[in-house]
Protein backbone atom coordinates (compact mmCIF):
# COMPACT_ATOMS: atom_id res chain seq x y z
CA UNK A 1 0.00 0.00 0.00
CA UNK A 2 1.34 3.44 -0.99
CA UNK A 3 0.10 6.15 1.38
CA UNK A 4 -0.33 9.59 -0.20
CA UNK A 5 -0.81 12.78 1.83
CA UNK A 6 -2.78 15.56 0.13
CA UNK A 7 -2.71 18.97 1.83
CA UNK A 8 -5.36 21.07 0.07
CA UNK A 9 -8.00 23.40 1.55
CA UNK A 10 -10.40 23.27 -1.42
CA UNK A 11 -12.80 20.44 -0.50
CA UNK A 12 -14.16 20.02 -4.04
CA UNK A 13 -10.68 19.84 -5.52
CA UNK A 14 -9.65 17.39 -2.83
CA UNK A 15 -12.53 15.08 -3.75
CA UNK A 16 -11.58 15.31 -7.43
CA UNK A 17 -7.96 14.45 -6.70
CA UNK A 18 -9.02 11.53 -4.52
CA UNK A 19 -11.16 10.12 -7.35
CA UNK A 20 -8.43 10.66 -9.94
CA UNK A 21 -5.80 8.89 -7.85
CA UNK A 22 -7.99 6.07 -6.56
CA UNK A 23 -6.26 2.69 -6.94
CA UNK A 24 -6.15 -0.59 -5.04
CA UNK A 25 -2.52 -0.10 -4.02
CA UNK A 26 -2.95 3.45 -2.73
CA UNK A 27 -4.40 5.13 0.32
CA UNK A 28 -4.96 8.89 0.14
CA UNK A 29 -5.48 11.00 3.23
CA UNK A 30 -6.48 14.66 3.03
CA UNK A 31 -5.55 17.54 5.29
CA UNK A 32 -7.35 20.88 4.90
CA UNK A 33 -4.77 22.98 6.79
CA UNK A 34 -1.04 22.99 7.50
CA UNK A 35 -1.79 22.05 11.09
CA UNK A 36 -3.67 18.95 10.01
CA UNK A 37 -0.96 18.18 7.48
CA UNK A 38 1.79 18.35 10.11
CA UNK A 39 -0.16 16.00 12.37
CA UNK A 40 -0.70 13.43 9.60
CA UNK A 41 2.91 13.79 8.44
CA UNK A 42 4.14 12.50 11.80
CA UNK A 43 1.92 9.41 11.79
CA UNK A 44 3.54 7.29 9.08
CA UNK A 45 6.04 7.05 6.26
CA UNK A 46 4.43 8.54 3.17
CA UNK A 47 5.09 7.47 -0.41
CA UNK A 48 4.16 10.94 -1.74
CA UNK A 49 3.00 14.38 -0.57
CA UNK A 50 0.78 16.59 -2.75
CA UNK A 51 1.01 20.07 -1.31
CA UNK A 52 -0.96 23.23 -2.01
CA UNK A 53 1.09 26.41 -1.62
CA UNK A 54 -1.64 28.74 -0.37
CA UNK A 55 -3.33 27.37 2.74
CA UNK A 56 -5.54 29.09 5.31
CA UNK A 57 -2.98 28.86 8.11
CA UNK A 58 0.23 29.48 6.17
CA UNK A 59 2.36 28.63 3.17
CA UNK A 60 2.89 25.10 1.97
CA UNK A 61 6.44 26.12 1.09
CA UNK A 62 7.21 26.46 4.80
CA UNK A 63 6.00 22.90 5.32
CA UNK A 64 8.09 21.71 2.36
CA UNK A 65 11.17 23.26 3.94
CA UNK A 66 10.42 21.43 7.20
CA UNK A 67 9.96 18.11 5.40
CA UNK A 68 13.24 18.44 3.53
CA UNK A 69 15.17 18.79 6.78
CA UNK A 70 14.54 15.11 7.53
CA UNK A 71 13.03 13.37 4.50
CA UNK A 72 13.50 12.81 0.76
CA UNK A 73 9.86 11.79 0.23
CA UNK A 74 8.64 12.86 -3.24
CA UNK A 75 6.70 16.15 -3.06
CA UNK A 76 4.45 17.56 -5.77
CA UNK A 77 3.32 21.14 -5.22
CA UNK A 78 0.13 22.76 -6.49
CA UNK A 79 0.60 26.39 -7.52
CA UNK A 80 -1.45 29.21 -9.01
CA UNK A 81 -1.04 29.41 -12.77
CA UNK A 82 0.29 32.97 -12.74
CA UNK A 83 2.75 32.61 -9.86
CA UNK A 84 6.02 31.44 -11.40
CA UNK A 85 7.73 32.58 -8.21
CA UNK A 86 5.94 29.80 -6.30
CA UNK A 87 7.10 27.24 -8.84
CA UNK A 88 10.73 28.35 -8.61
CA UNK A 89 10.62 28.63 -4.81
CA UNK A 90 9.14 25.15 -4.54
CA UNK A 91 11.82 23.63 -6.74
CA UNK A 92 14.54 25.50 -4.86
CA UNK A 93 13.25 24.07 -1.59
CA UNK A 94 13.34 20.53 -2.96
CA UNK A 95 9.97 19.83 -4.56
CA UNK A 96 10.18 17.05 -7.15
CA UNK A 97 7.48 18.41 -9.45
CA UNK A 98 4.66 20.92 -9.62
CA UNK A 99 1.25 21.30 -11.25
CA UNK A 100 -0.30 24.69 -11.94
CA UNK A 101 -3.95 25.50 -11.23
CA UNK A 102 -6.29 25.01 -12.94
CA UNK A 103 -5.01 21.60 -13.99
CA UNK A 104 -6.20 18.45 -15.70
CA UNK A 105 -6.74 15.56 -13.28
CA UNK A 106 -5.35 13.27 -15.99
CA UNK A 107 -2.11 15.27 -16.00
CA UNK A 108 -1.97 15.17 -12.21
CA UNK A 109 -2.51 11.39 -12.24
CA UNK A 110 0.31 10.93 -14.78
CA UNK A 111 2.71 13.01 -12.71
CA UNK A 112 1.80 11.19 -9.51
CA UNK A 113 2.36 7.85 -11.25
CA UNK A 114 5.80 9.05 -12.35
CA UNK A 115 6.75 10.19 -8.87
CA UNK A 116 5.61 6.93 -7.29
CA UNK A 117 7.66 4.94 -9.82
CA UNK A 118 10.68 7.14 -9.17
CA UNK A 119 10.25 6.68 -5.42
CA UNK A 120 10.41 2.89 -5.68
CA UNK A 121 13.61 1.20 -4.53
CA UNK A 122 15.98 0.49 -7.44
CA UNK A 123 16.86 -3.10 -8.33
CA UNK A 124 20.32 -4.25 -7.34
CA UNK A 125 22.92 -2.37 -5.32
CA UNK A 126 24.61 0.70 -6.73
CA UNK A 127 27.40 2.16 -4.62
CA UNK A 128 29.72 4.71 -6.20
CA UNK A 129 32.90 5.92 -4.47
CA UNK A 130 34.23 9.19 -5.86
CA UNK A 131 36.35 10.61 -3.03
CA UNK A 132 35.48 12.65 -1.08
CA UNK A 133 31.98 11.51 -2.11
CA UNK A 134 30.23 8.21 -1.45
CA UNK A 135 26.88 7.50 -3.11
CA UNK A 136 24.80 4.44 -2.18
CA UNK A 137 21.81 4.69 -4.51
CA UNK A 138 20.21 1.51 -3.20
CA UNK A 139 20.19 2.56 0.45
CA UNK A 140 19.74 6.22 -0.55
CA UNK A 141 22.72 7.19 1.60
CA UNK A 142 24.94 9.99 0.32
CA UNK A 143 27.97 11.51 2.00
CA UNK A 144 30.89 13.88 1.55
CA UNK A 145 33.96 13.10 3.67
CA UNK A 146 31.73 10.90 5.83
CA UNK A 147 29.13 13.62 6.44
CA UNK A 148 25.61 12.70 5.32
CA UNK A 149 23.82 14.64 2.59
CA UNK A 150 20.03 14.67 2.21
CA UNK A 151 18.87 14.54 -1.42
CA UNK A 152 15.37 14.61 -2.85
CA UNK A 153 14.30 11.81 -5.21
CA UNK A 154 14.76 14.11 -8.20
CA UNK A 155 18.25 15.07 -7.07
CA UNK A 156 19.11 11.39 -6.55
CA UNK A 157 18.01 10.50 -10.09
CA UNK A 158 19.91 13.44 -11.57
CA UNK A 159 23.05 12.57 -9.60
CA UNK A 160 22.88 8.91 -10.58
CA UNK A 161 22.69 9.78 -14.28
CA UNK A 162 25.63 12.16 -14.01
CA UNK A 163 27.93 9.79 -12.10
CA UNK A 164 27.01 6.71 -14.13
CA UNK A 165 27.88 8.67 -17.29
CA UNK A 166 30.79 10.61 -15.82
CA UNK A 167 33.06 12.04 -18.45
CA UNK A 168 30.14 12.22 -20.89
CA UNK A 169 27.96 15.20 -21.69
CA UNK A 170 24.26 14.59 -21.07
CA UNK A 171 22.07 17.02 -22.97
CA UNK A 172 19.31 18.95 -21.27
CA UNK A 173 16.82 16.98 -23.35
CA UNK A 174 18.27 13.64 -22.20
CA UNK A 175 18.15 14.71 -18.55
CA UNK A 176 14.61 16.04 -18.76
CA UNK A 177 13.51 12.81 -20.44
CA UNK A 178 15.18 10.47 -17.95
CA UNK A 179 14.86 12.37 -14.67
CA UNK A 180 11.21 13.26 -15.27
CA UNK A 181 10.17 10.05 -17.11
CA UNK A 182 9.66 11.49 -20.53
CA UNK A 183 9.76 15.15 -19.58
CA UNK A 184 6.12 15.71 -20.47
CA UNK A 185 4.78 18.99 -19.09
CA UNK A 186 8.15 19.80 -17.45
CA UNK A 187 9.95 22.99 -18.47
CA UNK A 188 13.72 23.43 -18.45
CA UNK A 189 13.53 25.65 -15.39
CA UNK A 190 13.01 22.53 -13.27
CA UNK A 191 16.30 21.05 -14.52
CA UNK A 192 18.25 24.26 -13.91
CA UNK A 193 16.95 24.44 -10.35
CA UNK A 194 17.70 20.76 -9.69
CA UNK A 195 21.29 21.15 -10.92
CA UNK A 196 21.75 24.29 -8.81
CA UNK A 197 20.47 22.52 -5.69
CA UNK A 198 22.66 19.48 -6.33
CA UNK A 199 25.75 21.67 -6.69
CA UNK A 200 24.94 23.52 -3.47
CA UNK A 201 24.65 20.24 -1.53
CA UNK A 202 27.67 18.51 -3.10
CA UNK A 203 30.30 21.12 -2.37
CA UNK A 204 33.08 21.13 -4.99
CA UNK A 205 31.48 18.30 -6.99
CA UNK A 206 32.74 18.43 -10.59
CA UNK A 207 29.30 19.01 -12.11
CA UNK A 208 30.10 21.17 -15.10
CA UNK A 209 27.87 23.04 -17.52
CA UNK A 210 28.60 22.33 -21.17
CA UNK A 211 27.22 25.53 -22.62
CA UNK A 212 24.65 25.07 -25.32
CA UNK A 213 24.41 21.33 -24.62
CA UNK A 214 23.88 20.18 -21.05
CA UNK A 215 25.89 18.92 -18.07
CA UNK A 216 28.66 16.49 -17.21
CA UNK A 217 30.36 15.00 -14.15
CA UNK A 218 33.89 15.98 -15.15
CA UNK A 219 36.65 13.37 -15.02
CA UNK A 220 40.19 14.71 -14.74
Amino acid sequence: MKPILLIEDDAALGRGVALALDAADRELQVARTLGEGRTLWQRQNWALIILDVNLPDGSGLDFLEEVRQTSAVPVLILTANDLESDQVAGLELGADDYVTKPFSLAVLRARVNNLLRRGAAPAGRAVVELPPFSFDFDAMVFARSGEGIELSKTEQRLLRLLVEHRGQTLTREQLLDRVWDGGDFVDENALSVAVRRLRSKLTDAPIKTVYGLGYTWEVK
